[in-house]
């Protein structure tokens, strides 16, 4: 079992099919594999059943304590001899009698879910939860290329209780280059409530973006497309027929604050919480985010990140059914691209 699938079993029988569902897909990439501290080496001839099957699927017979995901990492790691010789391929097909041999070794991946000191900018924290300001470029979450120095490390060394919790108790994300406002659970209990809560689209959260060329239309839209994955570039999202191509529904209410020639300020209120939801709708309206060079945006106004923040966050506390609502201000790179493009969003960004 993962430590993901072993955290998951404070969840009672009587929880919404809906939260469920949510949580387990926070979990579903935790750490699937052991923090073994050293290497331990295991070989066993392949049976008649393995003849002809992938390398990957016959290792999970040899060693069925570990998830698929670790063996495959390994594989490629040079990790796995056949008959003496390093396989370096999952999909290399077994024969029966060849000896098997594997190196169950560290990988990056086991040694991510470390704590690691960092300075959090928490807006609030009481025993329950918190809610932190992320700056732009802190990753959330360990993942290739980022196996350390990410939120989730920071969470570790923050409080003791995180490393009971799935992802340590983070309920949602913001991308890297995103700044701005999150809400992190510190129980099992409040971390299962919050995701209830944003699953019901019960916390607030509103976000300021700067987008390319003037506003076009109403000064209200609801942006209700269904995101998935670019089927055409699959490093990104897009909006898609789910009638044609996997996704889920996603709904985005954007609001006009300023106009200029050749950018437009923007307040964007999320009902669902889809990967990269923000910067695919606006994408679809014709209006991609400055610097958001996945999604067609272009540097301008000095900015080099995509001009995304998480202003506001607001909830019914899980716990005490105190009603709680934090704003976090411009940080100093989107307050000079606003200067520098002549937009202003007048009293309510004050």
């Amino acid at each position: 079992m993962t430590p993901a699938g072993r955290n998951l079993d404070f969840i009672g029988a009587d929880s919404d099919p809906e939260s469920l569902r949510a949580l387990a897909a926070l979990a579903e990439d935790e750490g699937t594999d052991p923090g073994l501290a050293e290497a331990e080496s295991r070989q066993a001839p392949v049976q008649t059943l393995q003849h002809g099957e992938r390398l990957d699927r016959a290792l999970a017979v040899l060693v069925p304590e570990f998830s698929r995901n670790y063996l495959q990492q390994l594989i490629e790691g040079g990790a796995v001899q056949l008959d003496g010789r390093t396989v370096l391929k999952t999909s290399t097909k077994v024969k029966v009698g060849e000896v098997l041999r594997i190196e169950l070794r560290p990988t990056p991946q086991s040694q991510a879910f470390q704590p690691e000191a960092m300075d959090l900018d928490v807006v609030y924290e009481d025993e329950h939860l918190m809610v932190l300001h992320k700056p732009a470029g802190l990753v959330v979450h360990p993942a290739p290329g980022h196996w350390s120095g990410t939120l989730l490390n920071g969470l570790l060394a923050h409080h003791a209780g995180a490393r009971l919790l799935p992802r340590a108790g983070i309920v949602h994300r913001l991308d890297k280059d995103t700044s701005g406002l999150m809400v992190v659970a510190k129980t099992r209990q409040v971390m299962e409530a919050l995701v209830a809560l944003i699953a019901g689209r019960e916390v607030r959260r509103e976000y300021i973006a700067l987008a390319h060329k003037a506003w076009q239309g109403p000064a209200e839209q609801r942006v209700e497309q269904a995101v998935g994955r670019d089927p055409r570039q699959r490093v990104r999202m897009a909006v898609v027929d789910l009638e044609r191509h996997a996704g889920k529904p996603a709904l985005t209410d954007v609001r006009l604050m300023d106009n200029g020639p050749e950018a437009c300020l923007l307040h964007c209120k999320l009902h669902t919480g889809r990967t990269h939801q923000i910067r695919v709708h606006l994408q679809h309206l014709g209006h991609p985010l400055l610097a958001d060079e996945l999604y067609g945006g272009r540097l301008l106004a000095g900015l080099s990140r995509q001009a995304l923040h998480a202003w506001r966050l607001s909830l019914v506390h899980p716990v005490t059914g105190e009603q709680l609502a934090w704003r976090a201000p411009l940080p100093a790179d989107m307050r000079q691209a606003l200067d520098r493009l002549g937009l202003q969003g007048g009293a309510e960004l004050e």
